[in-house]
């Protein structure tokens, strides 16, 4: 009698690993992209924090929003106004800050924007609201709160309605 010893893995056996690894990557892709258009989407709204600086002492200083940041950019401190990698512009209008995404975003991103928009707290502070997210209670807003045309999903929690 003669023992034969296996050597190797059989057809079927490498068959489903393959499937198993097929399965995990159709999970894990789309996951991951939405994570980089989640990056992406934060770059605004990290450059517009710069802004919201401006903004408020803006605010404290004159007792009212800027207008326009073209007509306010040296009110502002700046010359040219912030622009990154994903991010085309960053415009003021009457106090509300308008992130736009440029080409470099991703397509589910590109050409949409994001909003922010101050107001005053019962107790004087300054409030930002993000996107369509709720007003805090007793806050007064320069104006009411815009959602942007980006998709809600891309936002950070605290930016979804």
């Amino acid at each position: 009698m003669l023992n034969k010893v296996q050597k190797g893995f059989t057809l079927i056996e490498l068959m489903i690993v393959v499937a198993i690894i097929g399965i995990l990557a159709a999970i894990a892709i789309p996951a991951y992209q939405d994570y980089t258009i989640r990056a992406q989407a934060s770059e605004g709204l990290a450059m517009a924090s710069a802004t919201k600086a401006a903004i408020s002492e803006f605010q404290a200083d004159r007792g009212g929003w800027p207008t326009d940041l073209g007509n306010n950019a040296g009110n502002l401190g700046w010359t040219v106004p912030p622009s990154g990698k994903y991010v085309a512009s960053i415009t003021v209008t009457n106090g509300v800050i308008t992130v736009t995404y440029g080409l470099l975003a991703n397509a589910a991103i590109r050409n949409t924007t994001a909003t922010l928009t101050p107001g005053t707290s019962a107790s004087g502070d300054i409030v930002w609201v993000c996107g369509a997210a709720p007003t805090p209670g007793g806050a007064t807003m320069a104006a009411a709160p815009v959602a942007g045309t980006i998709a809600a999903k891309y936002l950070p929690a605290t930016c979804r309605p």
